[in-house]
């Protein structure tokens, strides 16, 4: 059964009015997503990985030794960290649900402690990638970012929130101000709701 591209839970429009223009949206989803799912179903046509699930193609085709991935991990990895992101945002105002507000005040000191360390991670990473909120094995919340696709089904943990820092989902809107992009992010986009259910 091949991948499909998931239509996005809102209106193209739906967060023009929340830093993220309609624009991007294209771009972001109706291409660069689109790409992903065409070039991963290509890739796994013929392979034993297909009629896999997304989260067994991740985890059994990174390589933790190489610095390049392979074409069937990029492609299948984008699309699954693109299918999260989606879902984590939202256009309505978003109020974050007090378990989740206890949980990062408890590991991070303050939500805005997080915010800070959560942008940092993203503002530092090199080139392309992502900046993630995650649930580790043991059940403790960290910060962490990653290069290019790679994503935290790759470490055994648990993404609860991910910002795409690739150059193709800010530039339209932000240029290279990547930090503004980020704070806009957290401050504007995030659906803190879908962020407490993934705990």
């Amino acid at each position: 059964m091949a991948f499909e591209l998931p239509d996005l839970p809102y209106a193209h429009d739906a967060l023009a009015g929340k830093g993220m223009s309609a624009e991007t949206l294209e771009y972001h989803h109706d291409l660069h997503h689109n790409a992903y799912v065409t070039n991963g179903n290509k890739a796994i046509e013929g392979t034993e990985w297909a009629g896999k699930s997304m989260e067994d193609i991740i985890t059994g085709t990174y390589d933790a030794t190489s610095v390049a991935q392979s074409g069937i991990f990029n492609n299948i990895s984008q699309l699954w960290n693109h299918n999260q992101f989606w879902e984590m945002m939202g256009p309505g105002e978003s109020k974050m649900p007090g378990e989740l507000e206890k949980a990062l005040t408890e590991s991070f000191g303050s939500v805005d402690a997080f915010k800070e360390q959560f942008s940092a991670a993203g503002a530092g990473q090199f080139g392309s990638g992502w900046c993630w909120l995650v649930k580790n094995a043991d059940g403790s919340l960290s910060v962490t970012k990653t290069e290019n696709g790679v994503n935290p089904l790759c470490f055994g943990q648990t993404a609860l929130l991910g910002c795409d820092v690739w150059e193709h989902s800010y530039y339209i809107d932000f240029r290279n101000k990547r930090p503004a992009y980020l704070t806009n992010f957290l401050d504007n986009l995030v659906n803190w709701e879908n962020v407490a259910s993934r705990m």
